[in-house]
């Protein structure tokens, strides 16, 4: 049976949300690690869950980069296996030089707590393989640090290698500055590493991933931990065929 880990830093606070989508919705078998006791070959695939790992000090991710944990996070991200990172967990994988960019503060400088919608760029990953190209998902987002940057050169290479995975969109797929939340260049809301089984989202989809919490009563967000576990339990598509 396949091992899901879900790494604790203190100031998590979407760990428990997430290991319930994990266990009780998708049936695999997850458990709650707290980072300092994560080793790489007990897990096969492993979630940074959101929340503000260090209470977000210095910056979003930053200190949550330098547990002895993300040694064993690049070394699954390195052996192919999944590598998921929500909100915070995304910031930790960028601080960490496991994706590429920043995160920084919102456009509007204040926390930002809604729902959004999103057009899925790409389902040639471990996460999206499921949906198609062009779908529209609502999910919600929480976060003070949000907005996606590159250089020019960066956000060249990101979609010359297919790494943009979400846009923020509206309700129509139309991908416009009045439907990006907080600022991210070119409406970007999530990316992959170039073998694509990275992912990192600003959006909650364990926020989405039941009717009952959804006010369009949809449950999108499990798109991504389903895709997640069919790959897992060898029905997903195979990587070589995504190059």
């Amino acid at each position: 049976m396949v091992k899901v880990a879900v790494l604790q830093f203190p100031g998590s606070n979407c760990d428990l949300d997430t290991l319930y989508v994990l266990r009780n919705v998708i049936k695999l078998d997850a458990e709650l690690v707290w980072h300092r006791e994560f080793k790489a070959n007990v897990y096969d695939a492993v979630v940074l869950p959101g929340g503000f790992s260090y209470g977000d000090a210095l910056r979003a991710g930053v200190i949550a980069a330098y547990s002895p944990a993300m040694k064993h996070v690049k070394e699954m991200a390195r052996e192919g296996k999944p590598v998921l990172g929500i909100c915070n967990g995304f910031q930790i994988l960028v601080e960490a030089g496991i994706l590429p960019g920043a995160l920084v503060r919102n456009d509007t400088l204040t926390f930002i707590c809604k729902w959004v919608y999103l057009r899925l760029e790409n389902n040639k990953t471990v996460f999206t393989w499921k949906g198609k190209v062009g779908q529209v998902l609502a999910m919600p987002i929480a976060h003070n640090e949000g907005k996606y940057f590159n250089d020019e050169k960066g956000l060249k290479e990101l979609y010359e290698n297919e790494q943009v995975v979400f846009r923020y969109s509206n309700i129509n797929g139309e991908v416009t500055p009045e439907a990006n939340p907080n600022g991210s260049l070119d409406n970007i809301a999530g990316i992959c590493n170039v073998e694509r089984n990275v992912l990192g989202l600003m959006p909650h989809p364990e926020r989405a991933a039941e009717v009952i919490l959804s006010p369009y009563r949809t449950k999108d967000g499990l798109l991504i931990f389903e895709a997640m576990a069919e790959f897992l339990r060898g029905k997903g598509v195979a990587t070589s065929r995504w190059s």
